[in-house]
């Protein structure tokens, strides 16, 4: 018994079947995380030392050349880059496409503990840090309000950070800008002298009054209590009574051989907000995190804040989640507007309204299917997917077409229903099966591809092809069994329906005005045959002549609205002399950028690489339907 038999025959259980694709395609897409481009794991590992004091090219004997000599032969290297500076080291390992960076990372880890001891005393511990593009923030806060620097630093760590870091799918938070506290001891060397104490021993005694210990465990009644001793300092005035020694019985008190100044720590790094001093928080999501949801959470979150907090202004500064989401909805958009126009048109060629319903439910019976599909084969919802789905839109179509069309054609004959599409869908099924296999098998040598190509074009053409495949499942079985229970041949009737009659005499008057002038095009041709191959060919070598001056690029350039400017000075330059080119630039960007919408501006500060000499300014610009110019 064949598959359309089956379905025809067992016509309740097809139904129930389509009821169960569409109810897992439905919880599958509520389910989807959305993001912009399909999880890329780029196989890279960066090992950073830090060892100060040290200028660039003792960084680079002592400690880099080392560590490349003890990662360069590790399994699956590829390429190994350093780059050597004052202070710090970096070592960037490139392994061959399809390595586990688990397994690398550890590899490198243990042949890192084996040079260990080869490396200055003084250098900190190798760190190794495996690229991920989730560490890249999905959104900058800034915080402002009339605060001192430092109050607003610590209002920002106290009732802020933790309440973002709360939010489902956050997995840290970064605070830039604002000043630290810091109690500072500032010894006096005679006083020291003059009582025979060395720095050493203060340094010791503070270290060990400040802590709280355990004292051990005692029996309470019926209940064993455990014991401990509270030692930390809790204001300014402890630490300045501590005691040192004692002098002929007399205590000496650390007021006695210092200041102890409660103040802040000394500035590396600065954050303006629109002209004003603020703090920036730069938020991460967790690996395989749904950014859109994250980001909503985010935003929610700023709303509650700026409700209980007046006092303070949160405020979005950038939100990557706002361009996945215009992404994801004008692809989104697009789809369904390509898949209403394919139903145009078939009701146009078909000019039967029944004709037409029966063939566009494989549509989206089709696509809801291939959510489910999707979801358990853990690709994501982006633009690369909803571009594959766009894609096969106008093809899902063409298997349920074919079997409609010679079904119609047996119904015009005089067969019953039944008959009629049981035979017109087996005498069409294997044309159907081959015409689907050889549009999938298209996507075959995608499979071969490596590196970032591949991550990127494998989920296309998986999708393509779990949606071509539904299509025909769905031809070879609902298609069927609705054209046995609901397909008429009859035209419409004048005065019934005189609208849809007009319309489809009207479009069979212009397919057969159509049809006449392809056969003469066509009789032209064969009877020209030189003409039409000289022409192909001549065709073809212009286009090939045009190809140089095609421009590449990995994907298309997009406007975000955003715009980040670097700025570098001579590595040590001070962070006062690098704030002024720093606030030159800004006085220039707010000439001549009009469109800018917010202008935050860090100098120092930042990421393993930053230092007092850079500095970047980001500007939030207007959308674009809003200006003239591109970003």
């Amino acid at each position: 018994m064949s598959l359309p038999e089956l379905a025809i025959r067992r016509s309740v259980s097809v139904y129930i079947a389509c009821a169960i694709a569409i109810l897992l395609g439905t919880i599958a897409f509520q389910r989807l995380p959305i993001d912009l481009m399909p999880d890329v794991e780029i196989p890279r590992i960066s090992v950073n030392t830090r060892y100060e004091g040290a200028a660039p090219e003792e960084v680079e004997q002592l400690i880099t050349r080392r560590i490349e000599n003890a990662v360069g032969s590790a399994p699956g290297v590829e390429e190994v880059e350093s780059n050597s500076s004052e202070n710090q080291s970096r070592v960037t390992v490139s392994f061959v496409w399809g390595t586990n960076l688990d397994e690398a990372a550890n590899e490198l880890r243990t042949r890192l503990d084996r040079i260990r001891n080869q490396l200055p005393e003084d250098a900190d511990t190798p760190q190794i840090f495996k690229f991920d593009v989730n560490q890249f923030p999905i959104m900058f806060l800034s915080v402002s309000g009339e605060m001192e620097p430092r109050l607003l630093r610590e209002f920002a760590e106290d009732q802020i950070q933790y309440r973002i870091e709360r939010v489902p799918g956050v997995g840290q938070v970064n605070i830039f800008g604002g000043d630290r506290r810091e109690i500072q001891v500032n010894l006096s060397l005679e006083k020291l002298r003059a009582l025979d104490l060395s720095v050493n021993r203060v340094v010791d005694l503070l270290r060990q009054e400040n802590a709280n210990s355990p004292a051990g465990r005692v029996a309470e009644g019926g209940f064993d209590l455990s014991l401990r001793t509270e030692g930390q300092f809790q204001d300014i005035n402890q630490i300045r009574n501590l005691v040192l020694t004692t002098r002929q019985g007399v205590p000496v008190y650390l007021r006695d051989v210092a200041t102890v100044v409660d103040g802040s720590e000394e500035v590396t790094q600065l954050v303006r907000i629109d002209g004003k001093p603020g703090v920036r928080m730069n938020i991460q999501k967790q690996s395989g995190s749904n950014t859109v949801a994250v980001a909503r959470g985010i935003r929610q979150e700023v709303e509650r804040l700026n409700q209980e907090f007046p006092q303070v202004r949160v405020m979005v500064l950038n939100d990557t989640s706002r361009f996945i989401e215009r992404s994801i909805a004008t692809v989104e958009e697009h789809a369904l507007i390509g898949g209403a126009l394919a139903v145009l048109i078939l009701l146009l060629f078909l000019h039967n309204l029944r004709s037409t319903l029966i063939v566009s439910l494989a549509i989206p019976i089709s696509l809801i299917a291939t959510f489910a599909l999707l979801y358990f084969a853990g690709f994501t919802l982006n633009t690369v997917t909803l571009g594959g789905l766009a894609l096969g839109v106008g093809r899902l179509v063409d298997d349920a077409i074919v079997v409609l069309e010679n079904t119609f054609r047996h119904r015009e004959a005089g067969k019953p229903r039944m008959e009629a599409a049981l035979v017109g869908t087996q005498e069409v099924s294997t044309a159907i099966i081959a015409a689907t296999l050889t549009t999938m098998i298209v996507f075959l040598p995608i499979a071969f591809l490596s590196g970032i190509t591949s991550v990127l074009f494998s989920q296309l053409a998986y999708t393509v092809a779990f949606a071509l495949f539904c299509s025909l499942l769905v031809a070879l079985t609902l298609i069927p069994v609705l054209c046995s229970k609901y397909l008429r041949v009859e035209t419409p009737s004048a005065d019934r329906h005189p609208w849809l009659h007009r319309l489809a005499e009207g479009m069979r008057n212009a397919l057969e005005s159509l049809d006449l002038r392809y056969q003469r095009a066509l009789g032209w041709a064969l009877h020209h045959r030189k003409t039409v191959v000289i022409g192909a060919a001549a065709s073809f070598a212009l286009a090939l002549l045009f190809f140089p001056y095609i421009g590449v690029e990995l994907s298309p350039q997009t406007d975000e609205s955003q715009v980040n400017v670097e700025l570098e000075m001579a590595p040590g330059t001070r962070l006062e002399e690098t704030d002024a080119v720093a606030r030159r630039a800004e006085e220039i960007l707010r000439q001549e950028v009009p469109e800018i919408e917010s202008l935050v501006v860090q100098v120092g500060g930042g990421g393993f690489n930053a230092g007092t000499h850079r500095a970047q300014l980001q500007l939030r610009l207007v959308e674009p339907s809003r200006r003239q110019r591109s970003s």
